[in-house]
């Protein structure tokens, strides 16, 4: 396991969570279903517990969560633009219209983030037993939110 590469995708998992609370915070304007509305911040708030999760578990591998990647700061620039979509969508002043591209922006988010854990939970099978052992956890941790 090339431990460069995985220290990247735990960096870009982390930044996926920091812009997918911006996406569902923002997505929550837009919002006009209440059924949608409920789902969407129930989601908001398990973004913000993997968000904390991955920072305690770079934190726990002896890596800085406020280091900055070139793969982070596309992340970054990622979710900015979902953000920047849906209130372009608000201020054209349909509310409806709007709803749909913030649906549209949080598939995109969720492709994004249910991507990196696939990929952390593989990644947990190939390293040593104390960093697997933690990635493990929070994945599990993870995988059980979505039950």
């Amino acid at each position: 396991m090339n431990k460069e590469q995985l220290h990247e995708l735990l960096f870009q998992a982390l930044e996926t969570e920091v812009g997918g609370v911006q996406v569902y915070e923002t997505a929550l304007q837009c919002v006009v279903n209440d059924d949608l509305k409920g789902e969407w911040q129930k989601y908001l708030d398990q973004t913000r517990t993997h968000e904390k999760l991955l920072r305690d578990l770079l934190t726990e591998m002896g890596l800085d969560p406020s280091e900055e990647t070139p793969g982070r700061r596309v992340v970054r620039h990622q979710g900015e633009a979902l953000v920047e979509a849906m209130n372009m969508a608000l201020k054209a002043g349909n509310l409806k219209a709007a709803q749909l591209v913030a649906a549209e922006c949080v598939v995109t988010a969720e492709t994004k983030d249910h991507q990196n854990w696939e990929l952390l939970g593989e990644a947990a099978d190939h390293l040593p037993t104390a960093e697997s052992k933690a990635l493990k956890a929070a994945c599990e941790k993870v995988e059980d939110q979505e039950d």
